[in-house]
């Protein structure tokens, strides 16, 4: 019997170290987007940082290579993670949240990364593997747009994903590839936990009326007509974008508004599709 080459051995210990820290998780929950400038990147820290409030230990990992902005809104960029003997140190935001992202391992943030498929899933894997998240009670992945490389990665290295949350607007054009990453769930045998509606209507500021700018309801109908739960609108709320500048999460610097009182009720519908499948 031939001995494992080094190569082989390595591969061995990854792949046990990624079971054993998936073991530690409970929660493993896939934020997609059929399309770019869905807000994705922001739902996914708000839900992160909501469910971390209520004392859960929650992560999020940032797999987005190409434009990780993770650390941006949640104001740790410019820190760096730490090598340990345990693994990948993921940088502490709260007591209760912690981030991973590339931009907390480039050196320099304006170099773009161009990198091919297989080393995306190579780093994804290593990701996974190698950081050393502790318990969990939800860890939070941040997938770039589309259907590609990063999202089918995370699928198949994670057999036991609770499921994916897929973020459109209400326009046609966004809707229609929210669809497709609906199907592209249903086609890896994912569970879609739901679909968001994100930039649903605005308030005036002056009179108080509802205006669609995007027009609203699409993301409900697509919900519908796919057999998929729809989690709830979130209107466009003008403070979300300086906010999410300066690295502070809205859900908790403006905990008070209706649009974060809206973000609390798609949380707790999260957790209570995932209560269901336990």
């Amino acid at each position: 019997m031939e001995k494992p080459t080094e190569a082989q051995q390595d591969r061995e210990a990854g792949e046990k170290r990624l079971k054993e820290n998936l073991k530690r998780i409970k929660h493993v929950v896939l934020v997609i987007s059929g399309k770019g400038g869905v807000g994705k990147t922001t739902v996914a820290v708000n839900l992160a940082y909501s469910l971390s409030q209520g004392g859960s230990k929650t992560g999020i990992l940032d797999i987005d290579f190409h434009g990780p902005n993770i650390a941006k809104m949640l104001g740790i960029e410019g820190k760096s993670l730490l090598a340990t003997s345990e693994g990948i140190t993921p940088h502490p935001v709260t007591p209760t949240l912690s981030a991973v992202s590339l931009a907390l391992i480039l050196q320099e943030q304006d170099r773009p990364v161009i990198w091919r498929g297989p080393l995306k899933m190579g780093t994804i894997r290593q990701l996974l593997s190698d950081v050393y998240w502790g318990d969990l009670d939800y860890l939070i992945i941040d997938s770039p747009p589309g259907t590609g490389d990063e999202p089918l990665s995370v699928c198949q290295l994670i057999p036991d994903l609770d499921g994916v949350i897929v973020v459109t607007t209400p326009q046609e054009v966004a809707i229609l590839d929210a669809r497709k990453s609906v199907m592209f769930a249903k086609e890896v045998n994912v569970p879609v936990i739901g679909v968001i509606e994100n930039m649903s209507g605005l308030t005036c500021p002056h009179c108080g009326g509802k205006i669609d700018l995007f027009s609203t309801g699409g993301g409900e109908k697509a919900a519908y007509e796919l057999g998929v739960r729809f989690l709830g609108r979130i209107p466009i709320e003008p403070e979300m974008v300086p906010l999410a500048d300066a690295g502070k999460p809205f859900i908790h610097f403006r905990k008070e508004s209706e649009t974060a009182k809206l973000m609390d009720r798609i949380v707790d519908e999260i957790k209570n599709s995932l209560k269901e499948d336990e």
